[in-house]
């Protein structure tokens, strides 16, 4: 079941599983999307079916207008967006909360877990945008080295934001559990039949073995 969500600073949709597992995960949009964005749409379902409850929701700079980038300003107020939509989430399922982000939103999720490791118990991060286009010495990692949270990246092997060999060399810089996966020929946008599903199985397995298995982040 999908239905509408609203609370302080946070706008979107649950999906509810009909066999819930007690876990949820928050899965947020890129910066130039919002929450209606077909992969979200499809991991959401996907994660739903598998027993969690799934939020997709707009970050606050989305809110605020319907189109546009958000400004480097609004980063503070997204992450604080994020973490109202956690605190959200918490409220309603008793289980493990795991936060997601396509591109932009990805890499918010990052830097508010880096300043806060209790915000979730994993990440999911589509398409994480190491640099801009044409740019790799512009890397966004000053904050990795302080990220405690075990982490799942899901990227395709056309990214132009990063490539697999450069996200392979930055993901040591984070002290947390990494896995790289592979969605190949994907760009950014991560357009490619089964991507869902994929990113699902392996955030599945990753977390399992962390919180199930008696793995250590």
């Amino acid at each position: 079941m999908i239905e509408p969500f609203a609370a302080e600073l946070v706008r979107g949709f649950l999906h509810r599983p009909d066999q819930p597992s007690g876990d949820a995960i928050v899965l947020t949009h890129g910066a130039g999307s919002n929450c209606q964005a077909p992969m979200l749409l499809e991991l959401a379902g996907e994660f739903a079916a598998a027993g969690l409850l799934a939020l997709r929701c707009d970050l606050p700079f989305r809110q605020a207008r319907a189109s546009g980038s958000p400004s480097p300003g609004w980063a503070a107020k997204d992450q604080e967006g994020l973490r109202a939509a956690v605190d959200a989430v918490r409220r309603i399922a008793g289980g493990r909360i795991y936060l997601g982000g396509q591109s932009y939103g990805g890499r918010q999720a990052t830097m508010l877990a880096a300043a806060d490791p209790g915000v979730a118990d994993a990440l999911l991060l589509l398409s994480y945008p190491l640099h801009p286009p044409g740019r790799p010495d512009k890397l966004r990692t000053a904050h990795f080295p302080t990220l405690l949270t075990p982490a799942v990246f899901i990227h395709g092997s056309r990214d132009p934001f990063g490539s697999l060999d450069e996200m392979r060399a930055a993901l040591p810089l984070i002290p947390a559990a990494t896995e790289l996966v592979e969605i190949e020929g994907a760009g950014h946008d991560l357009k490619r039949k089964g991507a869902a599903a994929k990113a699902l199985k392996h955030f599945m397995a990753f977390t399992f073995s962390r919180y199930n298995s008696g793995g250590q982040s």
